[in-house]
């Protein structure tokens, strides 16, 4: 049987939701390892001047504990 655990991380992009996404699995693995799925809890974004200046994401990203 697989043990798995879960942990929330904040990400940000100035292109997209799913940049935010992809940045925050690249990070989380470089120390974590054995991600076997995340989860986008949510999603929002950073206005200023009435543009989008940033997408920022939540997730939650599950792996295997060994």
């Amino acid at each position: 049987m697989a043990v798995m655990k879960v942990i929330e991380i904040l990400a940000n992009s100035e292109k997209s939701w799913e940049d935010a996404t992809r940045k925050a699995i690249k990070e989380a693995s470089e120390s974590v390892k054995g991600i076997k799925s995340a989860f986008v809890q949510s999603q929002s974004v950073v206005v200023n001047d009435d543009e989008i200046t940033e997408f920022r994401v939540n997730l939650k990203i599950t792996f295997e504990v060994k």
